[in-house]
């Protein structure tokens, strides 16, 4: 690893010192420049388009002023992209003499591929029961005829919402899928909304969305079934995973209906009618549509950079360039399901006889496409983005997607993007099964040795919900290293592809000082980090990963995580990250699994301190978004629930248990009393559950212990253990409710008055000690460090310290045994059963 950042470094400094020597050419661009001009800073070019061409031709003549390289400098301004930037392998520079597109000092040169809409007026008529002029009409833009298409309309910079059928930030939750008939039924209370062509579904499918076109609409009284166009009907009915669910614990599929004129009602929602030619839009308080500035997008890809195999495009640079208002409309024209990261389907299906030659047990195949992005790379090395930005962009911001390798993207900024912030490397190409590893003839096609540095991806997958901040599909010795990801609509990054541990080309990568945080705002099964597939030497180290929103209409509620290791992953090594709780999660991972150490709230606070963003790039944290109005997940707190009865089917509750998402859920037996212990939310909501699924036992809940020693608070010379086995025992208080007052008491108070208690459990190596309380039976847990032995360690509290003792002594006249106890007996330790 150091000996990369070495290599890095030595870039950077060549890269700036190419960058701003004095013997570069310099061809300098201005909105008020021409064309025809010779590109001088007294006499610059028009476009950035003519700036490329005419440094194409200083190499192709090897001019020699371009000796140390030619710089491209453009002024302040918005520069309207017709075409997109196409960047050729005859474009490329060397390592001596680069070409750079950079901003001129002090400036913010905008490459747009908007258009601005003007001629607002208020409406003469009233429209869906509103006072004339509350909503506001313009023209919409034609091109060859035709009005221009678009998904996405800003107003002053900010987005603006497709007029939609529910209010706000809420959604309604259907109520039947029919697969077979490719319909969905739906409530349909509010008969103003009125079916028109162009309307669409958005529905929420556990850690997806799909935009369904919709075809027709049945209403049946406070009902309607939807049916849709071709070809996204079937794939949505076909399609295995991710797919609508109906669930009475959670709720079903949640969704909206949008793009129609009769559900344009809300302050911030807009339509675009093409029959009328006319653009709808319902200003925000303080909004004045005659002087705001109302963009929408025009072209889907701002910059193509587009070598060969053999002829790849290379040292060719941006800094300080901003990219904004990009379009994306295939789900328009074709709709959108995606499998996962935003990659959507162009065919999936349910195996009859589950099994492939890769996997004997997968049950189902898919293949995908790769939504367009605004800035799109093929081919090419050594290219550098630095302090640009990526801003208001309807699809992907940045994509290095095949054979691209050695390029650098370092402190830029991603902001306001509707689905992925970065993607690299391939994610299966479209004829390529997505459960298969990928491997190739020639090692070039690969993505490799990429470095995603300081960069700040915020307010990103705010269209596609699925998305994340940084996908990385089949990719190798890729570093993602000190980026800050925050207010994600699902997880913040994501490495691999495959869902397979057979050997690919994924190896050697590198997650390391990220600082992850305001994600899964929309969705779950979800995490700060997450991966999939065999990565062999790859490490997840250092990162900062906390707050995590409270989605709503999530399909399971408790199902979010820090890192999380999906099908497959193997060869990482996942240490000294820093997350609240140990809420992670190993879900079918390869055979030679991956090595976890000390990822917790107990390493260094250095790690905190370090992680994210670094100079010079620090004042892109001024940039953070995070959204103060939506709420944050609750931390799941220590409970221990007892179940007691007869005859145990241990292997159906453990079965059942592993749904209710407790972190470190381990269960516990002794005779007929059976216990759960691990951190976990709404308790009265699992113990509902268990009741349901066995009626016959007695269930009672532990939780806010009456008596809480925590190592790491109390004992300050000993670093927490990595890893803890906890020890559960059980007593009742006698039945005297003043003798069981003066229990808790004591407890209340042992800290300040026996302060030796604590300084006991403390030589002992105690991680933690907790007393629960029921009536008055009372839970205690003891965790200690995985490996150790409890009647080895248990000595050490009274070791010189007779004051334990003593304590010991008096508690003893408040416990005695519960039911079934030996006379004499009182704690009772329970087994643990693995």
């Amino acid at each position: 690893m150091h000996f990369n950042l070495k290599k890095i470094l030595i870039a950077f400094i060549l890269f700036f010192g190419a960058l701003f020597s004095v013997n570069a050419a310099e061809i300098w661009v201005s909105t008020k420049g021409n064309d025809a001009n010779v590109g001088t800073k007294t006499s610059p070019l028009a476009t950035v388009q003519m700036a490329v061409r005419k440094a194409r031709e200083l190499r192709r003549l090897k001019d020699a002023s371009i000796k140390d390289g030619i710089r491209i400098i453009v002024m302040d301004g918005t520069y309207h992209l017709n075409e997109p930037l196409f960047i050729r392998p005859e474009d490329s520079g060397t390592a001596d003499s680069p070409t750079t597109i950079i901003a001129d000092i002090n400036a913010k040169p905008i490459l747009t591929g908007g258009m601005e809409i003007t001629n607002w007026k208020p409406s003469e008529v009233g429209i869906n029961g509103l006072k004339k002029g509350i909503v506001w009409v313009a023209d919409a833009p034609t091109k060859a005829g035709e009005f221009i298409n678009y998904r996405q309309l800003w107003v002053n910079g900010k987005k603006a919402v497709r007029a939609k059928s529910t209010a706000g930030n809420e959604m309604d939750r259907i109520l039947s899928w029919d697969a077979a008939t490719e319909t969905c039924w739906i409530p349909y209370k509010d008969k103003s909304i009125r079916f028109e062509p162009g309307m669409e579904m958005f529905i929420v499918q556990w850690w997806a969305i799909a935009n369904l076109r919709i075809k027709n609409i049945e209403v049946v009284k406070d009902s309607a079934r939807l049916s849709f166009e071709q070809p996204e009907s079937r794939i949505q009915s076909e399609h295995p995973w991710p797919a609508p669910w109906i669930s009475k614990n959670n709720g079903n599929s949640a969704f909206y209906l949008n793009n129609g004129l009769s559900m344009l009602n809300e302050a911030g929602e807009w339509y675009l009618d093409k029959k009328k030619g006319k653009i709808y839009y319902i200003p925000r308080a303080g909004e004045n549509l005659a002087t705001a500035k109302v963009i929408v997008p025009v072209l889907e890809n701002l910059v193509q950079v587009q070598g060969t195999l053999d002829t790849p495009v290379h040292h060719f640079n941006f800094k300080g360039i901003s990219f904004e208002y990009s379009n994306w409309l295939r789900p328009s024209q074709q709709g959108h399901v995606p499998l996962q990261a935003g990659m959507y389907l162009l065919d999936a299906y349910k195996l009859k006889i589950p099994g492939t030659p890769n996997q004997a047990s997968l049950e189902n195949q898919a293949w995908v496409g790769r939504p367009r992005a605004a800035v799109e790379v093929n081919y090419a090395n050594n290219l550098w983005f630095e302090s640009c930005r990526f801003e208001h962009l309807s699809s992907t911001g940045l994509d290095l997607n095949k054979g691209t390798h050695h390029n650098t993207v370092k402190g830029n900024l991603f902001k306001d993007i509707g689905g992925n912030g970065i993607n690299l490397g391939v994610f299966s190409e479209e004829a390529f099964e997505a459960h298969l590893p990928y491997t190739v003839k020639d090692e070039r096609v690969v993505c490799s040795d990429e470095l995603i540095a300081d960069n700040l991806i915020t307010n990103v997958a705010n269209e596609d919900w699925g998305c994340v901040g940084v996908a990385a599909g089949f990719v190798k010795n890729l570093t993602i290293e000190h980026n800050e990801i925050s207010d994600v609509a699902y997880s913040g990054i994501s490495m691999g592809w495959g869902w397979t541990h057979t050997e690919n080309v994924m190896k050697n990568n590198v997650i390391i000082g990220n600082k992850i945080h305001h994600y899964a705002k929309h969705l779950h099964d979800v995490a700060g980090i997450y991966t999939l597939s065999s990565q062999p030497n790859s490490c997840i180290e250092e990162n900062y990963i906390d707050k995590v929103y409270n989605s709503p209409y999530a399909h399971d509620p408790f199902l979010w995580l820090y890192l999380y290791t999906d099908e497959g992953s193997q060869g990482f090594t996942i240490k000294n990250n820093w997350i609240p709780i140990q809420k992670t999660l190993k879900n079918n991972n390869g055979p030679q699994g991956n090595l976890w150490q000390d990822n917790n709230q107990f390493v260094s606070t250095k790690i905190k301190d370090n992680a994210g963003i670094r100079a010079p790039y620090s004042h892109l944290k001024k940039e953070v978004v995070v959204d103060a109005s939506w709420g944050l997940q609750e931390m799941p707190k220590a409970v221990a629930i007892e179940l007691i009865g007869k005859d145990f089917d241990i292997e159906k509750i453990k079965s059942t248990v592993k749904g209710f998402r407790i972190v470190g859920e381990e269960l516990y037996q002794w005779e007929n009393h059976l216990v759960i212990y691990g951190l976990m939310n709404q308790p009265e909501r699992t113990k509902r559950k268990l009741g349901l699924a066995f009626p016959n036992l007695e269930i009672k809940i532990y939780e806010n212990p009456v008596y809480d020693f925590q190592n790491f608070e109390r004992c300050k010379e000993s670093k927490p253990a990595s890893e803890w086995e906890n020890i559960v025992l059980t007593a009742n208080l006698v039945e005297d409710p003043k003798m069981q007052k003066e229990y808790v008491d004591y407890h209340k108070t042992q800290f300040e008055k026996w302060p030796e208690i604590a300084k006991g459990f403390c030589n002992a190596d105690f991680q933690q000690l907790q007393v629960f309380k029921n009536g008055r039976q009372l839970m205690l847990v003891i965790s200690i460090p995985k490996g150790e032995n409890f009647d080895k360690l248990n000595p050490k509290t009274t070791k010189n310290n007779p004051r334990v003792d003593d304590w010991n002594a008096l508690m003893k006249k408040y416990q005695t045994g519960i039911e079934g106890t030996k006379p004499g007996e009182t704690w009772i330790f329970l087994k643990n059963i693995k």
